[in-house]
């Protein structure tokens, strides 16, 4: 009787090989499943998606009110910061869907700004997320003396013209801050958050 197993050739790297490639199709899988339902759920909710390159600043409106893209001019210099959401400038969609997407816009002297801060304020206007990185508490206060944004849960405070780095309290990283250019006076998302906005868990 012959034994084909004898006739097969030997097992070695080129087993090895098509091993780490069925596993790895195998994993890519199993994370395809896993993620494609969120995608899925997220992928027609446009005001919930993150603000996004080209998008405009709008503030929060009553329903049926027509929303207007901010202008530079419009955030005045030494004002109480505003709290804004991104606007679709192409459909209309404010993304208001989530409160991870709650901006503060903020003026400044441009001369306070470190250089990385200045490259991404426009005119010296920032852009930071509104939510707190410790426990995710709503930010909407600055206090000009102090030069510092800050949570009144537990009294973080983040310093606007340096990149929203925590001076004192509780959080645990820096705010988020949202690139922003100029397109003839007009504010216009240049990039995504720099970081995850929200709590830090």
């Amino acid at each position: 009787m012959t034994d084909h197993r004898a006739d097969a050739p030997p097992c070695g790297a080129c087993c090895d090989d098509k091993r780490r490639a069925a596993l790895k199709l195998c994993a890519g899988a199993v994370i395809g499943l896993v993620a494609a339902p969120k995608d899925a759920a997220h992928a027609d909710e446009a005001e919930d998606a993150r603000p996004q390159p080209g998008d405009r600043l709008a503030v929060f409106g009553d329903e049926g009110e027509t929303l207007h893209p901010l202008d530079v001019a419009d955030i005045k210099a030494g004002a109480k910061p505003l709290v804004v959401y991104p606007l679709d400038p192409a459909t209309g969609t404010l993304r208001d869907g989530s409160r991870l997407n709650r901006i503060l816009l903020l003026r400044l002297d441009p001369a306070s700004l470190d250089d990385h801060t200045r490259a991404l304020a426009a005119d010296g206007v920032v852009a930071y997320s509104a939510v707190c990185t410790h426990q995710g508490c709503d930010l909407s206060e600055y206090n000009p003396k102090e030069g510092v944004l800050f949570c009144f849960c537990h009294f973080s405070k983040f310093r606007p013209t340096r990149g929203g780095e925590v001076v004192s309290g509780p959080a645990p990283r820096s705010l988020p801050i949202l690139p922003l250019r100029s397109d003839s006076g007009e504010l216009v998302v240049a990039d995504s958050f720099s970081a995850r906005p929200g709590a830090t868990v």
